[in-house]
């Protein structure tokens, strides 16, 4: 199936979908004419083929195809309102003039960003994406219309993964506990879309094992929350703090610079992180450890 549209607004594909890769080698996003991704959606597997001329290109294959096409101008961010959002810093007023083609998609799709988010707790980036990739070959669904790339595997095919097999992918216990307890309520789960906002993200706490920081990476991407910040990210608090003070910050003192950005702080993120402003780095990078050998 095919579909073209012209936005009303100015776009910068990769910056809007970009988020929804995870590291380098995944199964289910690919940057080649475009931008490739696979989903589940509430009819079946998908893929979406996007590509940006004079407008938007977009094939899609699989029983998801049509739900795929139908969400596409709110996959790129068309439901998206920052006429109210007020630049306090030179920055980002300066990020938002250079980039106007930012903007926050909503993929409408919960269960397809909670699993890799939970897979990213307390975890190096290196071990979450290759414990994404293994679950992804091996537990999700060959993509329709394209070869190489997975569907996410769905909360049923989590819910049968053995004790042994977890342990192949690499994930430890309490990040496996988590998906399990999620995996088991993903249809009341779906229901976070429609809340949107801090109702949404309140209940995907209610699952144990998810947290302030999950819940918020999974309201950026499913439904373009404006105001989700990552609070608990291991690097944001540091990224924030040089970007916006020129030193170091820990959460209460990045709650405190972007509490004049409300409700629209996750946007103010978004235009701090591509400014490529980051904190020094002075110390070795985190060896990644491989609970397969433990």
């Amino acid at each position: 199936m095919r579909r073209t549209w012209s936005p009303t607004f100015p776009l910068d594909l990769g910056a809007v979908l970009g988020s929804l890769r995870r590291g380098p080698g995944d199964p289910t996003f690919r940057v080649e004419d475009g931008v490739w991704l696979t989903a589940n959606t509430p009819v079946g597997p998908g893929t979406l083929h996007v590509r940006r001329t004079d407008v938007v290109e977009a094939d899609a294959w699989g029983d998801g195809a049509e739900w795929l096409l139908d969400r596409l101008p709110a996959l790129l961010g068309a439901g998206d309102d920052d006429s109210a959002f007020e630049c306090h810093h030179p920055l980002i007023a300066e990020v938002r003039r250079r980039r106007p083609g930012i903007r926050l998609g909503a993929t409408g799709r919960v269960w397809d960003a909670l699993l890799p988010a939970v897979l990213e707790q307390k975890v190096t980036g290196i071990e979450a994406y290759r414990s994404y990739r293994e679950l992804c070959r091996r537990f999700g669904t060959p993509a329709p219309g394209v070869t190489g790339m997975y569907v996410p595997p769905t909360p049923r095919a989590i819910l049968g993964i053995t004790d042994w097999e977890w342990h192949r992918a690499g994930v430890d216990g309490g990040r496996r506990r988590a998906l399990i307890a999620a995996a088991q309520v993903a249809h009341r789960l779906e229901g976070a879309f429609d809340l949107g906002g801090e109702d949404g993200r309140n209940l995907l706490r209610k699952v144990p094992g998810i947290g302030v920081w999950t819940a918020a990476e999974v309201a950026q991407r499913a439904w373009g929350d404006p105001d989700a910040v990552s609070f608990g990210d291991y690097h944001l608090a540091g990224h924030v703090g040089w970007a916006l003070t020129g030193g170091p910050l820990d959460d209460d003192g990045m709650a405190e610079v972007l509490a004049p950005y409300a409700p629209q702080r996750h946007r103010a993120v978004v235009y701090i992180l591509a400014s490529g402003v980051t904190k020094p780095r002075r110390a070795p990078r985190f060896s990644p450890r491989d609970y397969r050998a433990m």
